[in-house]
């Protein structure tokens, strides 16, 4: 996908009338690094953001993640494939290097600078080029989630 703008996600509600959690994280499950290298920025209630967006709390910008990707698969067919490897109890190899992984973003000071009750969440995917960045289509994940710890 080019970008991803979620739904609007309730903020979690302090007990104390203030947002003074210690922490907060948008953590994306599944992420996939099979294409290409690119840049994840985060945006909270900016659901326009793309690649020409500054990089400033003023439009909504919370931080910033990075995937190393694989370039796609070179090796015969199936080599590329993490669900098809078979394994058992006594396999001791390392798990497929393909295997989807988890990227977290802490994301604090943007996240208690938000007013409202719920916050909608973009992710643009940008890739270096030589002709300078564009918009990549190399983002995929199994699903978003904002986490706020006391």
């Amino acid at each position: 996908m080019e970008r991803f703008v979620s739904e609007p996600i309730r903020i979690a509600e302090p007990e104390h009338g203030e947002r003074t959690f210690a922490r907060a994280d948008i953590v994306l499950y599944g992420v996939d690094h099979s294409g290409e290298s690119y840049e994840g920025r985060v945006f909270f209630e900016n659901p326009g953001a793309g690649i020409e967006t500054p990089r400033d709390a003023g439009q909504g910008y919370a931080g910033s993640f990075y995937v190393f990707g694989h370039g796609g698969c070179y090796g015969e067919e199936g080599h590329c494939d993490p669900a098809g490897r078979t394994t058992d109890e006594f396999d001791l190899r390392l798990p497929h290097p393909l295997e989807p992984f988890t990227k977290t973003v802490i994301v604090t000071k943007a996240l208690q600078a938000v007013a409202a009750e719920a916050v909608v969440v973009t992710v643009v995917p940008v890739a270096s080029a030589p002709d300078g960045p564009r918009l990549s289509d190399a983002l995929h994940f199994t699903h978003l989630r904002l986490l706020t710890y006391e």
